[in-house]
C-alpha cells in the first residue's frame, strides 16, 4: 500500500470503541498488540466471557488468550477479544487484550497490528492534551469526597497480586 494513501495520526489520537466515542488512547509502534482497560472481567460456566469496558457490559464467545510480556519483563496471561474500533474515520475490528490500565495515561494501547496499512504515526504530533500528575492536594480533596472510593481507586490497586 503506497504511503500517499495512509493516513497521519499522531502520538496519541481520540477512538471510538464499541461506539464509544471519545477514548484517549495511546499509540504504540513498540506494542505488537491493543490492549483496554477492562472492569469486572468473568467466565461463565457455559464458557461466555463477560467483562466492561467504560461502562459498557459486553459478552462473547469470541476470544482466545495471549501471554503478554510488559516492558518490565513480567509475563500475563490475559483474554483478547475482538472490537469494533474507530480511529479518525478508519472503522475496523481488531483484536485487544483485556487488561488492568488503572496506572497507565490512557485506558487503550494501539499496536502495530492495528495500525498497519491504514495509518503512518507522526510523534510530534498528539491530540489528546496529558494531564499533570496529580498534586497531593487535589488527591486530598478527593479522598475526602469518598474514601472508599478512593480507596479502591488507588490504594487497593496498587497492592493487589
Amino acid at each position: 500500500m503506497a504511503s500517499t494513501r495512509l493516513k497521519i495520526i499522531g502520538a496519541n489520537t481520540f477512538i471510538s470503541l464499541e461506539g464509544i466515542k471519545n477514548i484517549p488512547a495511546k499509540i504504540d509502534t513498540g506494542a505488537d498488540s491493543s490492549a483496554v482497560h477492562a472492569d469486572n472481567i468473568v467466565m461463565s460456566k457455559d464458557g461466555i466471557l463477560s467483562f466492561e469496558i467504560f461502562g459498557k457490559k459486553i459478552q462473547t464467545k469470541e476470544f482466545t488468550v495471549v501471554t503478554i510480556r510488559s516492558s518490565n519483563g513480567e509475563e500475563q496471561i490475559r483474554y483478547r477479544v475482538p472490537l469494533l474500533v474507530t480511529i479518525g474515520d478508519k472503522k475496523m475490528i481488531s483484536n485487544f487484550a483485556l487488561s488492568n490500565r488503572n496506572k497507565n495515561h490512557f485506558p487503550v494501547l494501539i499496536g502495530r497490528k492495528t495500525i498497519k496499512n491504514h495509518f503512518i504515526v507522526d510523534v510530534s504530533k498528539a491530540e489528546v492534551d496529558l494531564k499533570k500528575k496529580k498534586s497531593a492536594k487535589s488527591l486530598n480533596k478527593e479522598m475526602q469526597k469518598n474514601p472508599f472510593q478512593f480507596h479502591k481507586k488507588y490504594i487497593r490497586l496498587n497492592h493487589e497480586d
